[in-house]
């Protein structure tokens, strides 16, 4: 059924160039269509998950092992509801070993599975050809039998081929599997990339998707159980397929930046910046690229919804990034850019600042307090404010008032006494 997608290249045919895809051939659209045609959405039972591992430093298994919303137990109960029961087949969390545990990936390549799968890769996609001129590997799970004592590493590289054709989607989990990440970087020996570029621009899921990419090193657990969650109500057909950005990402996830929902945001509208590690204001200028990375680690927090680099006191340096870690080298360095973008901000927030300030010092005034000329608070000394602020003040309190009526205008009620002083 899949003998055109299933050509395994072990080492690099002759004339071929480090640009052919590892020798892979891509998958026909007409046996892709046919897919399509076969597949019966909703309601279902359950479905599969494969989990497949690169290049990869398991970052992305214990983040989403860590997932709390949903929780991952939730998917693999199936007591989400609206939501089938996810088959997880990972080889860091499978009772099964050996060759029980391999026997449901021959299964799902022979179409003998009984149920939908979805294919999860972890970690960069490295060139296997590279690592058999030596007899070798880079990656592999199980192995298959070349008669008598002799038997061969499959590579996940080969798994990740044999399963994509008839999968309900492909999902690359972490900034290895999107992009390429780490072990792609400029000068590396093993031409790592991403999924999307391992299978190419014209792949398609037997739903019709592309490679669903949710970057991360490692990625917001939450990110990639809330991303399965509404693709199974969309193949259970409960929901519209979700949106999902340019590239793949899942839009509502990734279409702010960190510098949109950071907690440090408002000191960079001010013009406050940090001069070291540990303090409290924004952190641009000692090497943060939040307000060019979309991502959502300071809205959502890394596991349970606590901590996240920038909540914690780290710069952002762009790990979600198709151009990490390359194009935001060298780390903790201020960003070209910001030279421009922090000087704007500490020429407008200056003004912007000591106007909020003064504000604030008016609204931490009782108006009892400002009738009688004193704050009856023994915590420190409170100095009068000047002639210029109370007029700019005066100002404000036009402004605020100009359309409706001041609260207590009418003044207090006639013959009520302040209580005696204890």
């Amino acid at each position: 059924m899949y003998e055109e997608t299933l050509e395994v290249v072990t080492a690099p045919p002759e004339g071929s160039t480090s640009d052919d895809n590892y020798g892979q051939k891509r998958t026909p659209e007409s046996q892709s269509q046919q897919k399509r045609e076969e597949l019966n959405f909703g309601p279902l039972k359950t479905i599969h998950a494969f989990w497949l591992a690169g290049m990869s430093c398991d970052g992305c298994t214990i983040g989403v092992a860590g997932a709390t919303n949903p929780p991952l137990e939730g998917l693999l109960t199936g007591t989400l509801p609206g939501l089938p029961q996810l088959m997880l087949h990972h080889p860091a969390l499978a009772v099964e070993a050996g060759e029980e545990f391999v026997h449901n990936f021959y299964l799902a390549e022979r179409g003998e599975l009984g149920a939908p799968y979805v294919v999860c890769y972890e970690g960069s996609i490295a060139d296997e050809r590279i690592a058999a001129q030596t007899g070798g590997y880079w990656s592999a799970l199980g192995a298959e039998n070349l008669g008598g004592d002799r038997r061969r590493q499959i590579p996940t590289t080969e798994w990740l081929k044999r399963l994509a054709p008839g999968a309900a989607a492909v999902v690359a989990v972490g900034t290895c599997a999107t992009w390429g990440g780490i072990p792609a970087a400029a000068g590396n020996p093993t031409n790592a990339m991403g999924v999307m570029d391992f299978l190419g621009r014209d792949y398609r899921s037997t739903t019709g998707l592309p490679v669903i990419n949710i970057p991360g090193c490692s990625p917001i657990g939450d990110n990639f159980t809330e991303t399965v969650g509404v693709i199974l109500l969309f193949l259970q057909g409960l929901g519209p397929l979700p949106e999902f950005d340019e590239l793949g990402r899942p839009a509502w996830l990734f279409r702010d930046t960190v510098h949109n929902k950071c907690v440090r945001g408002g000191f960079y509208e001010e013009g406050i910046f940090a001069e070291k590690y540990g303090d409290r204001e924004c952190l641009v200028e000692i090497g943060c690229w939040g307000p060019v990375v979309q991502c959502n680690i300071t809205a959502r927090g890394a596991i349970n919804h606590m901590g996240g680099c920038m909540n914690t006191g780290g710069v952002c340096i762009g790990c979600t990034m198709p151009g990490f870690p390359d194009k935001f080298a060298p780390f903790y360095a201020t960003p070209p850019g910001s030279t421009v973008s922090t000087n704007m901000a500490r020429t407008y927030g200056s003004v912007v600042r000591r106007l909020r300030r003064m504000t604030q010092k008016f609204q931490n005034h009782e108006l009892r307090w400002e009738e009688e000329g004193h704050v009856p608070s023994g915590w420190s000394a409170h100095q009068k404010p000047s002639l210029t602020s109370r007029a700019i003040h005066q100002i404000y309190q036009w402004m605020q008032y100009r359309n409706t009526v001041r609260p207590g205008s009418g003044g207090p009620p006639k013959g009520s006494e302040r209580p005696p002083t204890v």
